[in-house]
């Protein structure tokens, strides 16, 4: 498999600054998406940390594994990866006044030959995209979806709902943490699509799969669903962070290049 990877951010409207952060590395074919949260700005330290700490980490322990490390080996490696970085944040939170109660979500995608391995904490989304078909396959640690899992408000009013940035889990906020992990397959044709509740709380998942779907580039894909969540009146940061599968070609030769095989 080859992979593609695309990421924008974006302020938003209603906001001067940014507390989202995202970070890939096509070496090791990893992506970390986080969104920040706490005062005196300290959510973007929070996220900041996040995603240098995870992506440093993690892809240098993919780099030293190779291509033999076990599904298991990587999603525990992606484990002590986040609660190294939840306790580097806990102890900074306590240890500095003006980052007092800061924290983050958080989804780190590892792109495994024909696996996926994700993990995410908080309400930051994946979603995938499979022959025309959007599925949001990360469920938010959220209030509101716990309100919906439990049959006390329907599809229809947890969209108007005044609780929806209430997440039941987040990244440094206490000293311990659980990153729900789950495996799915790779296909070729599939785009990834990892994004910050300022994308889907702004841009309803039909009109988030017509752009994803459309013939675009990635890179305008992304724009095009940043402007449409800034359209919708972009109250938050708005991320995404897309990647797109295709078929790895071989590597051909000198010989073989320079005779056009």
């Amino acid at each position: 498999m080859n992979y593609h990877f695309c990421a924008k951010t974006d302020p938003g409207r209603a906001r001067d600054n940014n507390e989202d952060s995202v970070v890939f590395d096509e070496d090791t074919d990893i992506a970390i998406l986080a969104d920040g949260m706490g005062g005196y700005n300290a959510g973007e330290i929070a996220s900041g940390m996040a995603t240098a700490f995870i992506k440093s980490e993690l892809s240098r322990w993919l780099a030293e594994a190779g291509h033999g490390a076990k599904p298991r080996e990587v999603r525990r490696a992606m484990e002590i990866c986040v609660d190294n970085a939840n306790l580097s944040i806990f102890n900074s939170a306590n240890s500095n006044a003006h980052y007092a109660g800061m924290g983050t979500t958080l989804v780190v995608a590892a792109f495994r030959d024909d696996l996926l391995l994700i993990g995410h904490i908080g309400d930051s989304r994946c979603y995938r995209m499979r022959a025309g078909v959007l599925e949001q396959i990360t469920k938010d640690h959220s209030l509101l979806q716990e309100q919906m899992d439990a049959g006390l408000i329907t599809q229809e009013q947890a969209a108007t709902s005044t609780i929806k940035n209430l997440v039941t889990r987040a990244l440094g906020v206490e000293e311990t943490v659980l990153l729900e992990v789950n495996e799915y397959p790779v296909e070729v044709g599939d785009i990834y699509l990892m994004c910050s509740d300022g994308l889907s709380d702004m841009v309803e998942d039909p009109a988030i799969a017509k752009i994803v779907c459309s013939d675009a580039e990635l890179d305008q894909k992304a724009v095009q669903l940043v402007d449409e969540a800034n359209a919708n009146g972009g109250r938050d940061n708005i991320s995404v962070l897309l990647v797109e599968v295709s078929e790895a070609t071989e590597k051909r030769g000198l010989i073989a290049r320079l005779l056009g095989k």
